[in-house]
């Protein structure tokens, strides 16, 4: 009878489920934090052709994608961090959508001057993914399950 446990104190034995933080369920919404933002705000809307949900400010850009919102902030709007130095990403994110529409995305992107880190290409651990950079300089990747 030693090892059985109650599902209440194998609860106990994980750290993680005393932890205040483990009322964490999802990410909500991601910042990129940018250097030029006329020439990001132009790529997520014209290129990537991202929704605008609002614009706070000059600053503060935001964008829907799913459940999720993707904001464009200078750096020093929430915090007094400094600017990402250039030739540094700092973020890559990873858009989901089905197989057929990462080759679809991948022409699009050329057709509009973005140069391909890699073409659409079948991962081996069931992927089919395609990686550029956005203005700045972040790595961006289109990926379908496969």
């Amino acid at each position: 009878m030693k090892d059985e446990m109650t599902s209440e104190q194998t609860t106990d034995a994980n750290p993680r489920t005393r932890s205040p933080f483990s009322a964490i369920r999802a990410i909500d919404y991601t910042v990129i934090f940018v250097r030029d933002m006329a020439a990001m705000r132009r790529f997520y809307e014209d290129v990537l052709a991202l929704s605008l949900l609002r614009e706070l400010s000059p600053n503060w850009i935001e964008y829907g994608i799913g459940s999720n919102t993707l904001a464009l902030a200078r750096p020093s709007r929430t915090a007094a961090d400094a600017p990402i130095p250039a030739g540094s990403a700092s973020l890559q994110l990873a858009f989901k959508v089905s197989p057929a529409e990462v080759d679809a995305r991948a022409e699009e992107l050329v057709r509009q001057g973005v140069a391909l880190l890699s073409p659409p290409t079948n991962q081996p651990f069931g992927h089919r993914t395609l990686f550029f950079r956005d203005p700045d300089g972040n790595l961006l990747e289109i990926y379908a399950e496969i």
